[in-house]
């Protein structure tokens, strides 16, 4: 980064390899924050670590699946410590984030029924530290109803490609008005609601981005979902899993 120019953060994507960061550093991202699906904290820690360049870093994070199948809750946790596992209650996951000071996100606000509601803001605005306001898997609808709920309840914004898809990446990114060169400064700017410019493009790319990032929401919620629920066996971030030694067997919820 050069003294006084804005950094450039993703601060969600899916997927990671040499074609993301290439995609990211043509766009201009010189942040990337990693919180694949299902995958612990080492893991994404690792990846995080053998894929930052010069050019793009790459911060490890948790997208928690809070709940069950039914009824899941995500929330992006960045600058965690200790692993936290899915299908944990909303209620425990919000109160490991908060003891581990992590920097606590709101993605895809009331999307389908994946996301935190009206009400679960409302209910953890204290712990909450920013609401996704622009997202390209999102319909213009959803982001103006976004947009909305950050600003009725004074919360401030983020936004992120969410990419599923490589060519996805760059889309939509937050410019951060201060020096972000390691994870802990990244938390440290969300956290004291550091000055930012929300950053996307609303135009053809951001509906070509929609298409194809839908059409990949589909096939999680068919065929990869069967895989992982009837072949696949225990998720590595289910909380039975020895990985966890038992820590949250009395708030896991199945």
């Amino acid at each position: 980064m050069s003294d006084g120019e804005p950094v450039r953060v993703d601060c969600h994507v899916k997927v990671l390899n040499d074609r993301v960061v290439e995609y990211a550093r043509q766009a201009g991202i010189e942040v990337l924050v990693y919180a694949p699906h299902f995958t612990r904290l080492p893991e994404i820690r690792e990846q995080a670590w053998a894929y930052s360049t010069e050019a793009v870093q790459v911060f490890p994070a948790r997208e928690v699946f809070t709940g069950s199948w039914r009824d899941r809750k995500h929330v992006l946790a960045i600058g965690l410590e200790e692993a936290v596992p899915d299908f944990i209650t909303l209620e425990a996951a919000m109160e490991e984030f908060e003891r581990q000071g992590a920097a606590v996100l709101a993605p895809h606000p009331e999307f389908l029924n994946v996301s935190l509601t009206g009400d679960d803001l409302r209910r953890y605005r204290e712990i909450i530290d920013a609401v996704e306001i622009f997202n390209p898997k999102h319909l213009p609808v959803h982001n103006r109803r976004a947009k909305r709920l950050a600003s009725e309840l004074d919360l401030a914004q983020f936004t992120s490609s969410y990419a599923h898809l490589p060519s996805s990446v760059g889309v939509s990114h937050v410019a951060f008005e201060r020096p972000i060169e390691t994870e802990a400064d990244l938390v440290e700017a969300l956290r004291e609601d550091a000055p930012r410019r929300i950053v996307y493009d609303n135009g053809f790319r951001r509906v070509r981005t929609t298409t194809a990032e839908l059409g990949h929401l589909l096939y999680e919620n068919t065929w990869e979902k069967i895989d992982r629920l009837l072949l696949s066996g225990t998720e590595p971030t289910h909380p039975d899993h020895i990985f966890y030694e038992g820590r949250f067997d009395d708030v896991s919820v199945y």
